[in-house]
């Protein structure tokens, strides 16, 4: 058997990084004055609205245990409809490249988005709405106890891969969703996944984080170019002479996000980790609103 003061150290360092970025998710929900964010309605809590697959956290006396009966496919939880309107699913990039930052005076990508990611949910939980994760396959849930395994999973370490793709795990019809990333892989899965979001009736917002670095390009002469996880790796005599081409692309990239949204009815946004985090957070507010 393990012996307590190492249980006790390895538990401390498992939870070490939790305090920190709720404390500032918190802070961060804080500077904005949101007010009530609930979408209740007359009698909507009594209307059903769709069956859904049992998936892990679903408490025992949401299953319909009649309708699980007559299948066998597992078990099946009766959503009322404003519990899938009530509902936000965030997708969180775990890749490797949002660990970047150009400079140690600025968090990188994956820390700003998870604390702008948290914030968030800060603020949808506090107005009594459920949110949930699709990286962890954690469902759409309000309460206290929800935000700390949002705030457990959100401070998870990064993926082995370079780019991860959005997932929809979880997400209910009809409910709204968030996808924070930079973007910068292969955009084949995101018009995949925001086109199966538009034809499950899920609304949302896309929220593209990138260094200040990756918009101003301000290299020239020799160059050796390295993704974060190691993996890819270009080196050049005239990095100047490839600026233009690099911004050019990069616009495009927007462009095709900013187009992608306008097609499925979602929000666009591209926020820098040099800019106000507060913010960005009053933008996603607003546009969550929007949406639906």
């Amino acid at each position: 058997m393990r012996q307590a003061p190492r249980l006790r150290q390895d538990a401390e360092t498992l939870a070490g990084p939790l305090p920190p970025l709720l404390a500032a998710a918190e802070h961060l929900a804080s500077s904005v004055m949101a007010g009530e964010h609930g979408r209740r309605r007359v009698g909507q809590g009594d209307q059903f609205w769709q069956y859904r697959p049992s998936h892990a956290g679903d408490e025992a006396r949401s299953i319909d245990w009649r309708r699980s009966a007559r299948s066998d496919d597992g078990l099946f939880v009766r959503e009322k409809e404003w519990q899938a309107a009530q509902s936000v699913m965030i997708w969180l990039d775990t890749g490797q490249s949002m660990e970047f930052s150009s400079d140690k005076a600025l968090p990188t990508k994956a820390d700003r988005a998870r604390v702008l990611s948290l914030a968030m949910a800060v603020l949808l939980i506090r107005g009594g709405e459920r949110v949930g994760l699709t990286n962890a396959g954690l469902p759409p849930r309000s309460g206290q106890v929800q935000l700390m395994r949002l705030t457990a999973s959100l401070a998870e370490s990064a993926e082995a891969a370079e780019y991860i793709a959005p997932e929809l795990r979880g997400v209910p019809a009809r409910s709204r969703a968030v996808f924070v990333s930079d973007f910068l892989g292969d955009i084949g899965p995101v018009k995949a996944a925001l086109t199966r979001a538009a034809d499950r009736g899920v609304d949302g917002a896309l929220v593209q984080v990138l260094d200040p670095q990756e918009e101003a390009f301000p290299f020239d002469g020799r160059t050796i170019f390295e993704s974060v996880g190691g993996t890819l790796a270009h080196e050049t005599l005239k990095a100047g002479d490839l600026r233009d081409r690099y911004l050019q692309r990069l616009a495009a990239r927007k462009d095709e996000l900013q187009s992608l949204c306008r097609a499925t009815g979602w929000q666009f946004h591209c926020h820098h980790t040099d800019a106000s985090a507060s913010a960005a957070l009053l933008w996603l507010y607003g546009a969550l609103e929007r949406v639906h």
